[in-house]
């Protein structure tokens, strides 16, 4: 007898013995061990056993495995540049207000609530299989400038994170994989406090470039500057920017890390990879025009979308236990968000800024910032 008829033979077998008196499931029994030549003991067993349903998966039920909602995690965190999960958790109130106007993809009221009680955890099951891995590297274009070490301190002491104000600068080469020759560069600044970032193109790095670029940079920051902390490149550790720095009524206080030890400068080296190199790449921009192409990116939606719509780590504590360091961040929050939380910004600016929050539309900021890009990357 098959395997196939034997389970066919059990089925009959169990209806006319869960019916049968004592004496008649004997009967049944012999008879089932004689014709299927199983052991007693192991067929009481199967007889007895109950009938499971291999479909049923364990657990609690699979409310978050709906077409709408996978489609708009993978839609938000493509448009949030692959934001990591607890990242992404944070961004998801911000452009969910904006998401039906630019999709068609419906989300009920029961999505809309699933969404906003997500965990990180559960994204990340969601996201799996549509995450990919890479990873460049590019080339340094530091050149010391040995002329101020001495009249420039190094920043020795932790500046107070807590108030907005004391930005960390670095520039980025447009290089590509030749630093020959002339080509664009950016200049990136963040605010330690907040997280603000402004970038300005420049063309080379001569000084009166970086000069009226940081100039730029103070103007549109929704704070004042207390404190600019540089690597020892000459383009930012000169004496056109000690003057400009120290020399003015309020100094503003001017500090360098220390030579090859970037971890100094750990918040902006952070931010020249997040905010710049995965937008744009590594691509050299050798064109002299590409410079007005990219500030009119930076000054417009770039400095919006990065400010008021990606949300960030902050660091808020760092203990070591033997050989093992343990971080502790705050949840993610956008510079925006944590500008309005800071009792150091007055409240027009932080009025200003809200003015500004509620006249954006995430999806069309990111929209334009890529048509923008490609159109840079076309002409090289």
């Amino acid at each position: 007898m098959s395997n196939t008829s034997k389970k066919e033979y059990l089925q009959e077998i169990k209806k006319r013995y869960f019916s049968a008196s004592k004496s008649e499931k004997t009967i049944i029994l012999d008879e089932f061990c004689r014709v299927c030549n199983y052991n007693r003991k192991y067929a009481i067993r199967l007889i007895s056993k109950k009938q499971l349903k291999h479909n049923r998966r364990k657990g609690r039920p699979n409310k978050y495995y709906h077409t709408t909602i996978i489609t708009f995690l993978k839609e938000i965190w493509v448009l949030t540049n692959l934001a990591c999960s607890k990242r992404l958790k944070a961004a998801i109130p911000l452009w969910m207000p904006y998401y039906h106007l630019h999709n068609s993809n419906h989300l009920t009221e029961k999505d809309v609530k699933l969404l906003l009680e997500i965990s990180p955890r559960t994204i990340d099951r969601l996201l799996k299989r549509l995450k990919s891995r890479y990873r460049k590297f590019g080339l340094s274009t530091t050149k010391p400038g040995s002329l101020l070490k001495k009249q420039v301190p190094i920043k020795l002491n932790q500046w107070n994170e807590s108030i907005p104000g004391f930005i960390e600068a670095d520039t980025v080469a447009h290089c590509g994989s030749s630093v020959s020759g002339q080509f664009a560069y950016t200049l990136n600044t963040v605010d330690i406090a907040t997280g603000w970032t402004e970038q300005r193109a420049l063309w080379s790095k001569g000084k009166r470039g970086v000069f009226e670029a940081l100039k730029s940079i103070r103007e549109y920051l929704p704070f004042k500057v207390l404190g600019f902390d540089c690597d020892n490149g000459g383009e930012l550790l000169n004496y056109m920017l000690l003057e400009y720095f120290t020399g003015q009524k309020n100094p503003v206080q001017y500090t360098r890390s220390r030579e090859y030890k970037k971890n100094d400068n750990a918040h902006i080296e952070e931010k020249n990879w997040t905010h710049v190199r995965q937008f744009i790449g590594y691509q050299r921009f050798d064109k002299i025009e590409t410079v007005a192409t990219l500030n009119d990116l930076y000054l417009t939606e770039w400095r919006l979308y990065l400010n008021f719509f990606i949300p960030s780590f902050k660091l808020i504590d760092k203990k070591r236990i033997g050989a093992k360091i343990i971080k502790i961040f705050a949840s993610p929050l956008t510079p925006y968000q944590r500008i309005l939380a800071s009792s150091a910004i007055i409240p027009s600016v932080k009025k200003q800024l809200t003015k500004i929050f509620y006249s954006l539309d995430p999806f069309i900021l990111q929209s334009r910032m890529k048509n923008k890009i490609i159109s840079i990357l076309k002409d090289y």
